[in-house]
């Protein structure tokens, strides 16, 4: 018997999201066949690279906000949030405490240096307590 989803969360690097937003497609398409809620998360950096953020979070809510508004997930209840920090981390971490059923995620095509220390979306499968589907560009 396959498992209730009632909750999918969908990180976006927002940085590259301007170029592809396939994941964000597929856990919108996935919530609306389950008839799940959709949490879509950015991580902000701890140190941002543009001195011109003063207000990193509140940054990256707005850039947020504004994907969602121009993307909407119609027929699908949807929150946002912005977590600070390394991003793999931060995805299994939020996962957990919100008892996320299942992430839905993409994955660039690796570098040779990602073999080597490893990719966000490989530490994310490794790691999160629940399903994880990758998504590829």
């Amino acid at each position: 018997m396959p498992r209730d989803t009632n909750l999918i969360l969908c990180p976006l690097n927002l940085r590259h999201v301007r170029l592809d937003y396939s994941a964000y497609e597929e856990a919108i398409a996935m919530a609306r066949r389950r008839e799940a809620r959709l949490l879509v998360v950015t991580v902000a950096p701890e140190m941002e690279r543009n001195l011109n953020i003063r207000d990193s979070v509140g940054y990256w809510n707005e850039q947020l906000e504004k994907f969602v508004k121009d993307h909407p997930a119609e027929g699908v209840e949807l929150e946002t949030v912005v977590r600070t920090g390394a991003v793999h981390r931060q995805i299994v971490k939020l996962a957990d405490e919100r008892n996320v059923d299942m992430i839905v995620m993409e994955a660039a095509n690796p570098k040779i240096q990602d073999y080597l220390l490893g990719t966000t979306a490989s530490h994310v499968v490794t790691h999160a307590s629940c399903s994880v589907f990758v998504v590829r560009n």
